[in-house]
This record gives C-alpha cells, sequence and structure tokens, in this order.
C-alpha cells in the first residue's frame, strides 16, 4: 500500500529540513556576528547565539519528528502518544511557515511546505482506522461475541 512510501518520504524530508534548518540558523548566528550586526540596540553576540541556539533548537525537533516518521515507517504502524503529537504539531508548524513564507521567500517555498504538509497529514490519516476484512459488512450480523443472532422462538398458543 501507500503507507510505508509515504512514511519513509516524510522522514527523509524531516532529516533533510532538520538539516537544512539547524544549518542556516547557523550560518546566520555566524553573519550577524562577524558583521557586528545590531537590530534596535540588541547586543550583536546575543543575537549570534540565539539564532544559533533557535537552529539547533528545531534541527533537533525536526530530526525528532522525522525519527518518529522512521519508526512509523519500518513498524508499518501508527504513530501514538507522543509520536502522534509530534507529528500533527510539525503539521501545524509546516502549515505556519507555509503561509508566512509566500511573501518574504516566494510561491516555491510555500508549494513545498504544503507539500511536507500534505505528506505528514497523509501519514497521519492512512494509519486513521484499523483494515477490516473485506467480507465484514458494518454491522456484521454478529452479537460482537461470535455467534449468530438468531430470533427469538415464536410463541406457542396452549
Amino acid at each position: 500500500m501507500i503507507r510505508r512510501p509515504v512514511a519513509w518520504v516524510v522522514a527523509v524530508v524531516l532529516f533533510a529540513e532538520a538539516f537544512g534548518v539547524a544549518a542556516l540558523n547557523w550560518f546566520l548566528g555566524m553573519a550577524v556576528d562577524r558583521q557586528n550586526m545590531s537590530l534596535a540596540g540588541l547586543d550583536p553576540h546575543m543575537m549570534s547565539v540565539s539564532s544559533k541556539i533557535g537552529g539547533v533548537v528545531f534541527g533537533l525537533y525536526f530530526a525528532l519528528c522525522g525519527l518518529v516518521a522512521l519508526l512509523v515507517a519500518l513498524r508499518d504502524r501508527p504513530p501514538a502518544g507522543f509520536g502522534r503529537v509530534l507529528l500533527i504539531s510539525a503539521a501545524v508548524v509546516h502549515g505556519l511557515l507555509g503561509a508566512f513564507t509566500w511573501g518574504p521567500v516566494g510561491p516555491q517555498a510555500f508549494l513545498f511546505m504544503m507539500l511536507v504538509l500534505a505528506l505528514i497529514v497523509l501519514v497521519l490519516v492512512t494509519y486513521d482506522r484499523p483494515a477490516e476484512p473485506a467480507d465484514a459488512a458494518p454491522g456484521g450480523g454478529n452479537s460482537g461475541d461470535g455467534s449468530p443472532v438468531t430470533s427469538p422462538p415464536a410463541p406457542t398458543t396452549g
């Protein structure tokens, strides 16, 4: 089925994103530090350190989300508990990042974020319901204990 390949793709994309976000923020922190930039009188060293810390934190967050997607792909089971919450939060983050990237970065970044959002949602939704046998009809005609449902005996006149 499509569940495992999508989970593999999500894992690879999230790991690549983790590296990219961490590297970009690290680079921006180095640029601020070397050019001694300041924003509204803020300390340039503090801006540099906070950019690097933010990059590492978000990189680890995306890497953890990628690990959850990797475990989903390896086990072929839905994410549960904290892993599901992580993937849902990653979907929300990608939706917000997509909304914010349209203007400053362009429609290509928006489309990439929406693609990743769709893949994460696809991983979450395809594992939503347990697979039912094809011969089982809704309602099943069973009482739930495995015995068939029979009608009560007809009343007799005495």
